[in-house]
């Protein structure tokens, strides 16, 4: 099988998007699929890679968006279908499409190639955290005209798949995420790094693991960084860690980490605590679960499905999210408590391998395939009705 994989974001820059494109890419080479990637370029300070797993990385030209400062977004332009074209896929992954991935979609769609979507990213909630209501409303109008135009949207959790339908996108299937459960152990904890955090060895280690960005709503730990009893660790970069570093004095900032470092912060932690409401999945949350870390995060999006109240955590409702953190914390770390929730974190993720996960993805390759071979998919003169702002950027550009 061929796959084409459009991806709204790809190394250097390190996120959810970015992290199941490498493990889908990994499962291919090692099952004897051919791949390919297009994607946005790096920064000009950064390396850009242009092979991964076997498949080869054609890189277009970014821009900076205002607010998300971070995330280099990939331009679309002719190079999507001259790259599609040439490399002539079976089917073509979407990988959390909106900008470069709408450009994937409609080459796709010129092409007649099958597509698979797979949502990733609250776009709409994001910028109504950004206070852009107008935006919001584009964008789901937008998200609509992407994914209907695919032969299959995959979702990875049960409020996200009820927000899709509400907003009406069709053909939607659960798929989820998968954890390596080898690297994130419990065995991993270091009370080295403990010691380093608290040498009194007396307070309870919070964190959070995540970009420093407003979505994510990290100014919520400040209901519990008076405390003495509690000591934060902030594992992540961003444009807000500036002001959240003057907001959270005496939390300890460590910066992105990856591979085995951030293995052993996860489980030398006590608790997890994800601040943010606009999680399709939430990565984190279930990393933590396999290092044996009970969590906590706000009852909306997908740490929904991942957190069973009691057993490995706790859902706290967004609105009093900072008036019930403390008492959450308090419970999940209490000593005659502490073990069971830990043992119950790691029974958790133990069907959830990437494996497994990239077996289903293929599968969804597969139906999709089969069926654009039973009925052809039409060519379709006229692309269909868009925004003004979406007719401007692509306009020419596909």
């Amino acid at each position: 099988m061929r796959v084409a994989i459009v991806a709204e974001a790809f190394l250097p820059n390190v996120n959810g998007v970015t992290n199941s494109v490498l493990r889908v890419l990994e499962h291919l080479e090692r099952t004897g699929h051919e791949a390919i990637v297009i994607a946005p370029g790096a920064r000009d300070h950064e390396e850009e890679i242009t092979h991964y797993a076997g498949a080869r990385i054609v890189r277009v030209p970014t821009v900076m968006v205002p607010l998300v400062n971070s995330l280099p977004v990939g331009v679309p332009s002719a190079t999507v279908l001259e790259t599609l074209a040439e490399f002539k896929p079976d089917v073509v992954h979407l990988a959390s499409p909106f900008v470069l991935g709408a450009a994937g979609a409609f080459a796709a769609r010129q092409l007649r190639i099958p597509a698979v979507a797979i949502y990733q990213t609250d776009v709409a909630g994001f910028s109504q955290r950004y206070h852009l209501a107008s935006l919001a409303a584009a964008s789901w109008e937008w998200t609509r005209t992407i994914h209907n135009m695919c032969q299959r949207t995959l979702a990875p959790s049960s409020p996200t798949i009820d927000a899709l339908k509400v907003h009406g996108i069709n053909h939607i299937h659960r798929w989820g995420r998968g954890v390596d459960s080898v690297r994130f152990h419990p065995s991993k904890r270091s009370e080295g790094l403990r010691h380093a955090w608290d040498p009194t060895g007396r307070k309870k280690l919070v964190g959070f693991v995540g970009r420093l960005a407003s979505e994510k709503g990290v100014h919520r730990l400040q209901a519990i960084h008076p405390r003495e009893d509690v000591q934060l660790v902030i594992i992540g970069s961003g444009p807000e860690q500036d002001y959240l570093e003057q907001l959270l004095p005496n939390a300890h900032f460590m910066g992105a980490l990856s591979g085995e470092k951030l293995a052993q912060a996860y489980a030398s932690l006590d608790v997890l605590v994800h601040t943010g409401e606009f999680e399709t999945f939430c990565q984190v949350v279930q990393e933590a679960q396999a290092s044996g870390v009970p969590t906590i995060a706000p009852r909306a999006g997908g740490p929904v499905d991942l957190i069973t109240p009691g057993k490995n955590g706790l859902l706290l409702d967004v609105d009093g999210f900072e008036d019930e953190l403390g008492p959450a914390v308090d419970q999940l770390t209490r000593p005659d408590l502490l073990p069971a929730l830990k043992e119950s974190c790691r029974r958790g993720v133990r069907t959830r391998t990437w494996e497994a996960l990239c077996e289903q993805l293929v599968g969804h390759y597969e139906a999709v395939i089969s069926s654009a071979q039973e009925v052809p998919l039409t060519i379709i003169g006229q692309r269909p009705a868009l925004p003004r702002w979406a007719q401007k950027a692509l306009g020419a550009r596909i």
